[in-house]
């Protein structure tokens, strides 16, 4: 079954409980450039974790990030700020977006979905 959400729409998990959140956009992955810098969490960026950079969400908020295009999903921990450009909703590591199947891509159009705590 696939569901299409309309723009204010909530999704059948949201439904079904309240406090788990889903939003769809784009998601980018981070340059290797970053490896080894300083999150803003304070831990380090290293490229094989599972981690993420969200504008909003708590650091340790585990989100699912689920690509659109090939159904391929990962779970990511938030340890960073960003993406600074409204264009994109997370920016996932490079072992993420390898799992995602979007690596040397550039982007892909996902869907997010965490526990809102």
């Amino acid at each position: 079954m696939i569901f299409f959400l309309q723009a204010g729409a909530s999704s059948p998990l949201e439904d079904k409980n309240p406090n788990i959140k889903t939003k769809t956009g784009l998601a980018t992955y981070y340059s290797s450039r970053f490896e080894g810098r300083k999150t803003t969490s304070g831990k380090k960026y290293r490229a094989h974790k599972l981690t993420a950079a969200h504008r909003t969400l708590p650091f340790g908020t585990i989100v699912t990030v689920k690509n659109l295009k090939n159904g391929k999903t990962v779970d990511v921990e938030v340890n960073d700020r960003g993406p600074f450009t409204k264009r994109y909703i997370i920016d996932v590591s490079a072992q993420a977006a390898k799992e995602l199947g979007i690596w040397k891509k550039g982007d892909a159009r996902v869907e997010i979905t965490y526990v809102k705590k």
